[in-house]
Order: C-alpha cells, then structure tokens, then sequence
C-alpha cells in the first residue's frame, strides 16, 4: 500500500480539532523541505518552486508556513513526503498501519508519520501525541514550581531562625540592662543610706557644738551634691533603659515586616508558577558557563596508554571520575546514518547518548552547528546529555574548542570526532581524541 493510498483511504476521516504541537509542525515541514529538493521541476507545486532550489534548512525557515499548507491541501505532494518517510522509517509506518503505535518511539516522529501517513485513525493518535507532549510541559513547570517553592520554604525557615537569633541577643541585652539598673538602684539606696546617716551626725554634731556647724553644713552640702550625681545617673540609667526598650521594639517590627514580605512572595509564588524564573538548584558544571579564557594544561591526556583504534577505548574512559566526554554531534551522525533527515539523526544520537549517560553516570555534552537549525528547544528536553548548538556566527568545532578551555587544568576529558581540525586542536589543549567510529560500535552494543 503505497503514501497516495493512504492518503485516499483517509480522505473521508476527520482530521485533528486543533492544529498541530509545534515540534510536529516543524518536524512535517522538515521533511517536506528535504523532499522538494529531489523532486523533478514538472512536479513541483507552482507555491514553492520558488523556494525548491535553496538548501533544505533554508527552505525550512523561509517558506515553512507554505510547505505546511501544501501538505494539508496537496495530497500528491503529501504522499511523496510519506513515501520518503516509509523509506527511512519502515517499521513505524508498518505498525502505524497496522493501527500500532511503538511505545520507544520519538513522539514527535509518530505524530509527524501518522499525519503524512494518515492511517485509519491517524487524527486520533496526533491528538494523543498533542495530549502527551503538553502533559510532559505540565509536569515540567510543575517540578519548577516546587523547585521554587522548597527553596522559598528553605529562605523562610532562615529567615526565622536569623529572627529568633537577634530575639535571643535583645533579650540578653535587656537582662544585662536590667542586671545594670538593679545595682544602680541597690548603690542610690545604699547613698541614701549614707545620706541620711550624714545628716543625723551633722546634727549631732550641730547640737554638740555650734562651732561646727559650718563643717557640717559643708558636709551635709557634699552629701547632697553626691545624692544629685546619683539622680543623674539613675535618670541616665532609665533613659539608657527606655531606649534599649524602643530598640528591641524596633527590632521586633522589622523582622515581623520581613516575615511578612517573604510570606507575600511564598503566596505570590504559588498563585503564578508559571511566571517564576526557574532558580538553579545544583553546582553549574564548567561547560555550562563555557568562559572564554585559555588555561595552560600542564596533565597528561585520560587514556593516554591505549591506541585511538582500541575498541575498548570508549569503555576505559568513561569509567574515569568525573570524566566529561564532548561528543562533535554532526561528525559522528554523517559517519553512522547520514542518509537520514538531519532531524532524525540528531534524535537518534541524543536517545542513544542518553541511554550511555544513564549506564555510566558521565558527563556527556553533545554539540551540534546551530546556525540554521529552526527550533532547536524541541531537541533538548534530554535530562542527562546536555545538547548544545553553535551561535551565529560560530561554528560547532569553535564551541568545541571553547569548551575543552573552559575546563580545568587535570579533569579527565574526551573529544568523539574524526574531524582532523578538531582533533589537532583539542590536543594541544590536553583532550583525549576518540574516533567517531568508536563511539558509533559502542552505543550499538548497548
């Protein structure tokens, strides 16, 4: 049955209620944009021949919205992107014929395969396709947003414990103040004591003798004098007291005002998830921040020892700690299956990638030339492989080279390319080569 009869048989069947993700739409113009470069002049839909002797990711960028509509409405043209398709993809176009759906297989791929296709049921399976990838968008804002709320949570609990600490120190100033008042009121009494004493001697002394009287009256001035200083001091001392007082109010209303902000902001989080910026949550790894500083390596390459021809080279390397392992995506692609869509390679290298990563615990950076790729964020949902593209203006073996820098002077790296450019360079920078066609033979033995 051939991409035209099963255009026809499902001509008559409902196609989807919404329009389709975006992952899939740039998938389907991806391959109709590769096909219109095959197809002779005489068969070329009149819409996009003008566009039918640029490059195909040209084609892709600039006549996307085109292509997409062709395919809707030209069920020839439609069928000989399907035929492409069954060509490259043969068992998923069996079984979506077959009215079964792979369970490993890229969604995005089925979805674009069931649409170009158009089996028996073809809108129902894009719509659960839609339905899964929005899922996988919902759990992932998800975990963002409880990322973020744990770590307000964690700001808060600081937070408190900061308050309780500055409590617990105005309270231990109060007591010393305290301390200080009591014994300032014990010595006024005790002065008063002494005061009074004074002047029952000084009247004694009055009575007993009028010529000292005045040496009395002396005292009891001094006295007096010595009592004033003593009121001062208890006045200062109750002034020092109020003001510690208002202090430590002060300090009780600043810390309720920052509780209060930051309880406003733990609620403004949970109400707007979706506009929270997502706070990184581990230590950022040197290929990540990729400083454009050159280091002198002064280490020998991991690896050294064993010839770049040994099939068990692979194997050695990534059992190395923290080995992180730069792997030149376009190099190694062209060298396994180059005759697949660049589309369909990236996803292949990536799923096999991920599956190394998950056996092995390495680190693994995948770097692809991302000058015209046209959507490349559907590509990098991977969780253990970072996936990275060149900016424009750059080239992927430039962010290669970057990268093996940006790494510390005695960290256990390896380059997976066959390019002679890339190895010379890496080389000098201290970085083990390893042929392309190394890592090819091991993600193909699992």
């Amino acid at each position: 049955m051939t991409a035209d009869d099963g255009a026809g048989a499902a001509a008559g069947e409902e196609g989807p209620t919404r329009p389709l993700p975006e992952a899939v739409r740039a998938r389907i113009i991806e391959y109709g944009s590769d096909v219109l470069g095959s197809m002779p002049v005489a068969d070329l839909p009149q819409a996009l021949r003008r566009v039918a002797r640029f490059e195909p990711r040209r084609r892709a960028r600039l006549a996307g919205p085109q292509i997409a509509a062709q395919l809707e409405t030209d069920a020839s043209f439609r069928g000989r992107v399907a035929e492409r398709m069954e060509r490259v993809w043969p068992e998923l176009a069996e079984g979506l014929r077959g009215g079964v759906v792979p369970p490993a297989a890229d969604p995005v791929t089925v979805a674009a395969a069931a649409y170009l296709l158009r089996p028996e049921g073809w809108a129902g399976i894009v719509e659960r396709i839609h339905s899964e990838l929005e899922h996988r968008e919902t759990v992932k804002e998800a975990d963002e947003a409880a990322e973020t709320i744990a770590q307000l949570r964690r700001q808060l609990a600081e937070a408190k414990a900061e308050h309780r600490g500055e409590v617990t120190r105005l309270r231990s100033g109060l007591r010393e103040q305290r301390s200080s008042i009591a014994d300032l009121r014990r010595r006024v009494h005790a002065e008063r004591q002494r005061a009074k004493e004074a002047v029952e001697r000084a009247e004694q002394a009055a009575a007993e003798a009028a010529d000292r009287s005045s040496a009395a009256a002396g005292q009891v001035g001094a006295v007096e004098a010595e009592n004033r200083r003593l009121r001062n001091r208890l006045a200062a001392a109750e002034t020092q007291l109020e003001n510690a007082r208002r202090a430590a109010r002060a300090g009780r209303s600043a810390d309720e005002a920052r509780l209060r902000v930051l309880i406003e902001v733990l609620l403004d989080a949970s109400h707007g998830l979706r506009r929270e910026l997502a706070l990184p949550t581990s230590i950022e790894s040197p290929a990540d921040l990729v400083a454009g500083e050159t280091r002198d390596r002064g280490l020998g390459m991991p690896g050294r020892g064993l010839p770049d021809d040994d099939p068990g080279l692979v194997d050695q390397l990534l059992v190395l700690p923290r080995i992180h392992l730069l792997v030149d995506g376009y190099n190694v692609t062209k060298t396994g299956y180059d005759t697949l869509p660049l589309a369909d390679q990236r996803s292949r290298l990536l799923t096999g990638l991920e599956g190394l990563a998950s056996r092995t615990k390495a680190e693994i950076t995948c770097v692809f030339d991302g000058a015209d790729v046209e959507a490349p964020p559907a590509l990098s949902a991977t969780r253990r492989v970072r996936l990275l593209f060149s900016a424009p203006g750059e080239t992927a073996d430039e962010l290669i080279v970057r990268l093996v820098r940006a790494e510390p002077s005695g960290r256990p790296l390896a380059v997976v390319t066959s390019d002679k450019e890339i190895v010379s360079a890496v080389r000098r920078e201290g970085a083990r080569t390893v042929a392309s066609v190394l890592l090819l033979r091991r993600l193909e033995t699992g």
